[in-house]
């Protein structure tokens, strides 16, 4: 039998298989092979007996992430918010990236527009050309138009902690029902009340996973691109790749930079270029092993 990977909890993942969901457990050979089954994943499993099962196989992938920890992703939806927590748009940004290096489109929602407009997020990912929605879990504004976008998809939803990925999806589907926390007004920042990945099936063909929040002490060790790909994966750039006066300009500070020169001339955004400054610096100093 063939299924997808909803829900990975201590060593057990539970898999649809055509509506019937098996628990299993994997193969003694992963721990050989040291891969890891994912919520995403496209898998072989074998019943063993009512509703147990053994998962023997991972189905070629089209993406995987480390953090979320999901596969098969076709678009990611970023969560973000300029009420309390205020996301850090350099937050967005490396997991933006990373979703480009991996074929996986960004998306953009901006939560909490009840409590703060999220002009100012919004506009730096509508001039990038990312799908960007601004909402409100608690008074519905900009959900129809964040269902439509879900729809025949397979999503993955993430952002730091406290932005509403779980009250969104409950807002989408009042069915899911996954339990909410409140933010601290003193920290400015939620609580993890996540703490699995899990795909859920919504209307119109949609499939969202929702997953743990992140802080900003996540991005010290952050799933990294290469150096030599990160201009590529910030899309604004690519108008102005290979048009600099040296090969293999790193953007950084190389005179006669043409994406520097663009920001210069306003148009690439400041923060977006100061993001690419921090992941280059950080992907120049990892080693290749460090990576793995």
């Amino acid at each position: 039998m063939t299924g997808i990977i909803i829900r990975a909890l201590s060593g057990f993942y539970d898999v649809d298989c055509g509506g019937e969901v098996i628990r299993c457990r994997a193969r003694g050979k992963f721990r050989y092979t040291k891969e890891s089954p994912l919520v995403g994943d496209r898998v072989s499993v074998t019943p063993t007996e009512a509703g147990a099962g053994r998962l023997d196989e991972i189905l070629p992938r089209k993406n995987a992430f480390q953090r979320p920890a999901v596969a098969n992703m076709d678009q990611i939806i970023l969560i973000a918010s300029e009420a309390i927590p205020v996301t850090d748009p350099f937050l967005v940004d490396r997991v933006a990236a990373l979703a480009e290096g991996k074929h996986c489109e960004p998306v953009v929602v901006v939560n909490k527009c009840d409590l703060a407009d999220g002009n100012e997020l919004a506009d730096i990912y509508r001039a990038v050309g990312y799908p960007t929605f601004q909402v409100s879990a608690k008074t519905g504004q900009g959900l129809e138009a964040l269902r439509e976008i879900l729809n025949g998809k397979v999503s993955v939803f993430t952002g730091n902690s406290g932005v509403g990925k779980s009250s969104l999806l409950n807002a989408l589907d009042p069915t899911v029902q996954i339990p909410t926390g409140e933010v601290s007004e003193k920290l400015g920042r939620g609580r993890h009340t996540t703490r699995h990945v899990e795909l859920f099936r919504l209307g119109e063909g949609a499939i969202v996973a929702d997953t743990p929040g992140f802080s900003s002490f996540d991005t010290e060790t952050p799933e990294l691109l290469d150096k030599e790909q990160l201009a590529d994966a910030f899309r604004e750039f690519r108008p102005y790749l290979g048009q600099c006066r040296y090969v293999g300009c790193s953007h950084t500070k190389e005179k006669g930079c043409a994406v520097r020169q663009a920001l210069k001339e306003g148009k690439i955004c400041r923060s977006r270029y100061d993001s690419y400054l921090r992941l280059y610096q950080v992907a120049k100093e990892y080693k290749p092993w460090e990576k793995k």
